[in-house]
């Protein structure tokens, strides 16, 4: 069977009691070439859903006879793979449990955003042709070769995902992981970029290497250069003793420099230099020491935009961007969300000694709802919180354990 993962050539079949809301969504996807359905009541979608294949359902939650979690149950069990979307004005916590518990990918009230529902559609059918070309979870795959010590951090590491966007992302690690190419790593803070250059230092020759970081953002000016490059003994005030740099130390393996976007003009020159020849000094010294090591930068900048600013050199950027690798935002990636919250929940409570094995389908529903501008780090820690405060025969994460900034989304 062929999947379609477009918004092309679609069945899409629209519930819903109102005659406005039939109509819009039916001039919304019809001059796409798609064939519409519509029906105002749960009975009417069936008769239609036994007739032809549905490839999408938008439906209505609260609607007079039978509710749209009937109908999401009997068009999933006639038309498994058909992606749904719920629509309610009635937007509580337990209607959503509900739809999304029943197979609903995504759930929003009314009055919706036509761009919104469009894009979700889009996405959900990504996400559907994704996960069926899959022969298992990216966690479960097999070694197959010398260098696979690296799949199990990769694949069994806080990255736990299997969203479309982060799928992208684990492809271009297992493309460029045994390469000596640099790679720059972009995204928001709190995505996880460190644990991507990880992964492209395990799944390399290199493996068996240093992995050595530093942020180039927590060090001043003053300590940078010492810092990646050493020192001599007596090179200034306080240097009572030779100290090789992190350039050294990643000697035979990878270098990452974390928040390149912040390294000063003058270490951005020295910096370009190294990359051209991979030789330096170490600060005080004469002598010239030469290493052998793959550098990993990551940024949450626009270095682009730095450029033109004139904030960070050109010549060093090309350098640095041979190959890019993007880590979108978790809100951009909501699939990711729960299987990382439950992954946090066994590490954290194995960690505090607390019995929390479950997330409540209340808390799911919330994680699911709320922006999480700090990312994976904010979903981290949030989990971490709540293991610590929880009861310690407690067996259930409940929505009282969340910050309040979450728990305001309970209608």
């Amino acid at each position: 069977m062929v999947t379609r993962t477009s918004l092309e050539s679609l069945n899409i079949l629209i519930v819903d009691d109102e005659p406005n809301i039939r109509r819009a969504l039916q001039a919304l996807f019809m001059p796409e070439g798609h064939t519409v359905f519509t029906a105002e009541n749960g009975q009417r979608a069936l008769e239609y859903a036994k007739s032809q294949p549905i490839d999408v359902l938008i439906c209505d939650l609260i609607m007079p006879g039978l509710s749209g979690v009937e109908v999401l149950q009997q068009i999933k069990r006639l038309h498994p793979n058909c992606v749904a979307i719920i629509l309610t004005a009635y937007g509580t916590i337990r209607s959503a449990v509900e739809a999304t518990r029943c197979g609903a990918f995504d759930y929003l009230q009314k009055p919706f955003d036509i761009d919104e529902i469009k894009l979700t559609v889009k996405r959900a059918l990504e996400y559907r042709a994704h996960t069926q070309s899959l022969p298992s979870l990216p966690q479960e795959k097999k070694k197959t070769d010398k260098h696979d010590k690296g799949a199990a951090s990769l694949y069994d590491n806080p990255l736990r995902c299997i969203s479309p966007a982060m799928q992208e992302v684990y492809d271009i690690v297992e493309r460029a992981a045994d390469t000596r190419a640099t790679v720059l790593i972009t995204g928001e803070s709190g995505t996880g970029k460190e644990l991507i250059a990880r992964a492209l230092h395990e799944k390399s020759s290199r493996a068996s290497g240093p992995f050595i970081a530093v942020s180039c953002a927590a060090l001043p000016e003053t300590l940078l250069e010492s810092e990646l490059f050493g020192h001599e003994k007596n090179a200034f005030t306080g240097a009572t003793t030779a100290k090789p740099g992190r350039f050294e130390l990643a000697h035979n393996g990878t270098l990452f420099l974390d928040e390149i976007g912040d390294i000063p003009p003058l270490m951005q020159v020295k910096l370009l230099r190294v990359l051209q020849t991979w030789e330096f000094e170490r600060v005080g010294a004469t002598k010239t020491t030469k290493v052998d090591v793959r550098l990993i930068a990551a940024t949450n900048h626009d270095l682009d935009a730095a450029v033109k600013e004139g904030k960070f050199r050109q010549d060093l950027y090309f350098r640095l961007n041979i190959v890019t690798i993007h880590v979108p935002p978790l809100r951009e990636r909501r699939e990711d969300i729960v299987p990382l919250a439950r992954h946090f929940l066994a590490r954290f409570s194995a960690q505090n000694r607390r019995q929390l094995t479950e997330i409540s389908p209340e808390v799911e529903a919330l994680l699911l709802r709320y922006s999480w501008p700090g990312n994976v780090r904010e979903l981290e820690n949030t989990i971490e919180r709540a293991v610590v405060l929880a009861d310690p025969n407690e067996k259930t994460l409940s929505p009282a354990l969340l910050p309040a900034s979450i728990r305001h989304f309970i209608a």
